[in-house]
């Protein structure tokens, strides 16, 4: 066997690559569930691409870094075929995240699916090496794919368990975690011999070549990271961002009542009907009975315009009427409140910093 090293400055540069796709995937799929069909797929498909070029990147990054004693080269349709692979398996399992129920099964579904696609995107790759042959036996796909999926569904579980600010940058954290440790967990179990042969299925790609290529990637999910961290910024809700000078509160008595979209029209919610109001991206959702339907309304606008009316923000992606509250219970400096009578909504957590409020609304 070939005796290996890997270039530092080229691990951590992984690693920041896999961060910023992981940020620019997760960022661009906020709020895309309460959007139409044909725009929620093309979201999809972008941010399929940038997840799954992610994968691909970071796994090329490093391999750009390690350092055999011997020349090698990588056959281009296999690596090809490899970033094919994640791009596809990442979009399946957004396409599971953003168009079923998200419940827990689906959740653990898209998490195990997206670390199929990483560690098979990785395996395909290694197999594409021309001149030099990389070694593996079954236990070593055994652990790597256990790794790959446990450390994915906890990147997905964190990243969708609640679509705010916060979850996402810890899910960009678990997503760049699990990427790169499924690679370097794969890399230090492989052995590499020397062949001498050269038997391609397609035009050979040497280091240099990759290099450019991968070069090119890199630059592309960084434009992408830019573009997607700006928007992110945009959308803080005022619990994220830094206080603001308090916007002029809305007359109480406004227009017909809340609008939401349903069967291919624009209706009108009755205020009291509404049990609570969730930020979804630049949208909101409104809960009524068992029903989650889609508000054009930014979860500021609906707090400027429902506050006056009684309704409440329990924390930074939630507005609750206190009419349907069934119950409350505190959970040492936060607090849930219970909706038993709304099929749709169960319950809604109470920020820290909006306790005391709340519990005074409630009258305890």
């Amino acid at each position: 066997m070939l005796e290996f090293t890997q270039n530092g400055w080229l691990v951590l540069a992984s690693f920041a690559v896999a961060l910023m796709a992981g940020f620019t995937g997760l960022s661009l799929t906020k709020g895309v569930s309460a959007v139409g069909p044909s725009q929620r797929k093309l979201v999809i498909v972008m941010a399929a691409i940038a997840l799954g070029g992610g994968i691909w990147s970071m796994h090329f990054v490093a391999m750009l870094g390690l350092q055999l004693p011997v020349l090698f080269y990588y056959d281009a349709l296999i690596t090809l075929i490899s970033a094919l692979v994640a791009v596809l398996m990442v979009g399946l399992a957004l396409l599971i995240l953003h168009f079923l129920p998200r419940t827990p099964v689906s959740i653990v579904t898209a998490g195990a699916i997206v670390g199929l696609g990483i560690v098979v995107m990785h395996f395909i790759g290694m197999f594409g090496m021309e001149l030099c042959r990389p070694v593996n036996d079954v236990s070593d796909y055994l652990l790597s794919g256990a790794a790959a999926i446990v450390l994915s569904v906890l990147a997905i579980w964190v990243a969708y368990d609640s679509r705010t600010n916060r979850n996402i940058l810890l899910g960009t954290v678990c997503f760049g975690t699990a990427v790169v440790t499924v690679h370097y967990i794969a890399i230090a179990q492989t052995g590499f011999v020397f062949t001498g042969v050269l038997p391609v299925s397609g035009p050979v790609l040497s280091n240099q070549t990759l290099a450019l290529g991968v070069t090119v990637a890199a630059f592309l999910i960084c434009g992408a990271f830019l573009l997607s961290g700006f928007s992110f910024i945009e959308q803080m809700s005022p619990d994220d961002a830094p206080a603001k000078e308090p916007a002029e509160p809305a007359e109480p008595g406004f227009g017909a009542g809340v609008p939401f979209e349903k069967d291919g029209r624009t209706q009108f919610a009755l205020r009291d009907s509404i049990a609570a109001i969730r930020a979804e991206g630049h949208y909101t959702l409104l809960y009524i009975n068992d029903e989650k339907l889609f508000c054009p309304w930014s979860i500021t606008d609906a707090q400027t315009r429902l506050e006056p009316l009684g309704f409440i923000r329990t924390h930074r992606s939630y507005l609750i009427n206190p009419a349907h509250v069934s119950g409350f219970e505190r959970l040492k400096d936060t607090g849930v409140c219970f909706f038993d009578g709304v099929a749709s909504l169960g319950k809604v957590p109470v920020a820290r910093s909006r306790l005391g409020k709340v519990r005074e609304m409630l009258g305890l």
